[in-house]
């Protein structure tokens, strides 16, 4: 081969070897670009219904109070309701992050409430309560009761609810007539509106009907003995 052709041949290979070079590049960097798309990082935003600071948003009606020790929002007396001021919710998924003070206490996070509360029992019989009290048959209650259900009216799938002082996670995820509670990443409750459920055993069981797909959220306060702290409370759109 003539040092012509040789020459020819060394370009044509150097060529071939950038162009190479190149559309790895193009393919890596198209591959980075894919990776770090803000439409895959991130989905709908969370709000934080709790700042840590005040229960600024956030309303009581009826006895007792709540307020905001160390940062976390802490239940007095009761029974009274502690309810955000910012509107219906529906569609969304509702993170709520709690211990309670001694080995166990009650409370609850109610979801599905019509209208603004006024006083605490409207939304007890029309909204829905998803119970927190790990052992509610020392109340001579049953396992509908218990930490997770739409209290007495849904059967717990399992019982995960820690004891005070640990700290719980409830993620409550309402999906129009839809309602699961999760609860330390096991499920408790998945139950959508119309299924059957138990009559009433007791006067201060909520009322038998269907619920609303959006409604107000609130935290009970339920008495002197029953001490509950919240340290988190946000919610994100489901879509």
């Amino acid at each position: 081969m003539n040092k012509f052709l040789l020459c020819a041949a060394f370009a044509a290979m150097l060529l071939l070897a950038a162009g190479r070079s190149w559309e790895t590049n193009l393919a890596q960097e198209k591959g980075s670009a894919q990776e770090k798309s803000p439409a895959q990082d991130k989905g709908p935003a969370v709000k934080q219904l709790f700042n840590g600071k005040d229960l600024t948003g956030w309303k009581h009606v009826g006895p007792g109070s709540m307020t905001v020790e160390d940062g976390l929002i802490r239940t007095h007396g009761g029974m009274g309701l502690l309810y955000w001021t910012g509107g219906k919710m529906g569609n969304c998924r509702i993170r709520v992050v709690y211990k309670m003070r001694d080995h166990n206490d009650n409370s609850g996070v109610f979801v599905r409430i019509p209208i603004e509360p006024r006083e605490p029992w409207m939304p007890v019989h029309y909204g829905y309560e998803v119970q927190i009290d790990n052992e509610p048959e020392t109340s001579k209650e049953d396992e509908y009761h218990v930490t997770g259900t739409l209290y007495s009216l849904t059967k717990p799938a399992a019982r995960p609810g820690k004891p005070g002082p640990e700290w719980n996670t409830m993620l409550i995820t309402l999906d129009g007539p839809h309602t699961v509670v999760v609860l330390n990443d096991v499920k408790v409750t998945d139950y959508t509106e119309g299924q059957p459920v138990p009559e009433k055993k007791f006067d201060f069981e909520p009322e038998r009907g269907r619920r609303p797909n959006e409604g107000y959220m609130g935290l009970q306060n339920h008495s002197d003995n029953d001490i509950v702290f919240f340290k988190e409370v946000s919610v994100q759109p489901l879509h």
